[in-house]
């Protein structure tokens, strides 16, 4: 195979696998944005539009270490980066969860729908 072709087939690959990245982080927000569930994030309770804002302003100052939808949970849904509090996750007759967790399962969820 010649280094042209590779390079071709190389950034077919990249374009895909950014793709799915962008998909599964746009379902990802739009989770967030559509849950039923309260999102307390220091010790304060938001709705899923109240709680997307916050996500996507830190996923767009962050875009640049965000190569994957687990990078997009670790670094914008996850804790506060001032007070270290981890958000959690208050959904109706269930425990309170880490978003992370919420946000994982849901992941994998989603993933397992697009095979």
């Amino acid at each position: 195979m010649s280094f042209k072709v590779f390079a071709v087939a190389f950034a077919a690959l990249a374009t895909q696998a950014q793709a799915a990245t962008k998909g599964e982080i746009d379902h990802l927000l739009n989770y967030v944005k559509t849950t039923e569930c309260r999102y307390e994030r220091n010790g304060t309770m938001h709705n899923g539009a109240e709680a997307v804002q916050h996500i996507s302003k830190k996923y767009r100052y962050y875009k640049d270490d965000i190569e994957s939808a687990e990078d997009f949970i670790k670094y914008s849904a996850t804790k506060s980066k001032m007070s270290g509090k981890y958000y959690k996750v208050h959904c109706r007759d269930q425990a309170p969860v880490k978003s992370r967790d919420w946000l994982f399962a849901e992941l994998a969820q989603y993933r397992a729908s697009q095979k």
